[in-house]
This record gives C-alpha cells, sequence and structure tokens, in this order.
C-alpha cells in the first residue's frame, strides 16, 4: 500500500479551558490543528481575556454596531455572542486565511460550554491556568463577555 492510499488516524486532544488566556490558548489549539489534530474544548466560557472589564467589554461591542457600507438600510452581518462561536472566532484568527488548509482545520475544532457527557472520564489536557497575580489587576471571562454581549446562556 502507498503512503497516499493509507488512511490517516485522527489524533484527539481533549483541551480545558478554565483559567487560561484565550490567546494563548488559541496558538497552541491552532498548532495542533494544522499538525492534523482533532481538538475538543472543554469550558470555554472559563476562558479568561485580560484587561479591564469595561474596555474589554467596550470592544467586542464595536463589532455590533458596525453596519453594512454598501447598503445602510440593511442589517449588520451576524457576529458571534456565544462563547463558542467567540472562541472558534479567536481561533480561526490564527489559521491560514487564504488556503484550504486552514478551512479544514477548523472543521476539527468542536468547542463545548462546560463538559459534556461523551468527554467525561477521558483524558484532558490542562495547560497552564494563570492565576491572578500572573495576569496582572483585572481579568473577565468569555461567558461574562458573551452576556454583555447578549448570550442567553
Amino acid at each position: 500500500m502507498s503512503e497516499e492510499a493509507k488512511p490517516r488516524l485522527k489524533r484527539t486532544v481533549i483541551v480545558d479551558a478554565d483559567g487560561v488566556i484565550l490567546g494563548r490558548l488559541s496558538t497552541y489549539i491552532s498548532k495542533a490543528l494544522q499538525e492534523g489534530y482533532r481538538v475538543y474544548v472543554i469550558n470555554a466560557e472559563k476562558a479568561v481575556l485580560s484587561g479591564e472589564r469595561r474596555r474589554v467589554i467596550e470592544g467586542y461591542k464595536v463589532w455590533l454596531r458596525i453596519k453594512t457600507l454598501r447598503n445602510p438600510q440593511k442589517r449588520s452581518p451576524k457576529r458571534p455572542r456565544s462563547p463558542i462561536t467567540l472562541f472558534k472566532r479567536a481561533v480561526k484568527g490564527m489559521l491560514p486565511k487564504n488556503f484550504r488548509k486552514g478551512y479544514d482545520a477548523l472543521t476539527n475544532l468542536k468547542v463545548y460550554v462546560g463538559v459534556p457527557s461523551e468527554l467525561q472520564g477521558k483524558k484532558v489536557v490542562k495547560l497552564e491556568s494563570v492565576s491572578k497575580s500572573r495576569l496582572g489587576r483585572e481579568y473577565i471571562t468569555l461567558g461574562e463577555v458573551a452576556k454583555a454581549l447578549g448570550w442567553k446562556g
């Protein structure tokens, strides 16, 4: 059997996002996706964004106010509000944009709020969580940002 004809085994990684900075976690996940792993992220609502609470929320709300420039009477594009789509958007920004491999890599990412029953009891990769002293003065979780944007979860 040639190398091309052999089926590829999907390697899986389950990552816990509890207390981990969103940007650092996104880089780790994007590298794993590009290497061919299937990545499951649990507790996405507990990922941390560093910065002053009001400033972080206002930074996300700016995208909600932007309408289309072509036809102002039409509605704006759909913006993410749930922690799942906010997390996927952060990872998507770190994948190759103009190539098919970036899109294919993103299809191997599954993000969950909480821990689903099919992933309970499995081996979970826990990255270094950030203590309050290392993070700085203020931080906010992704779930709090999502609730401020109108997420009803």
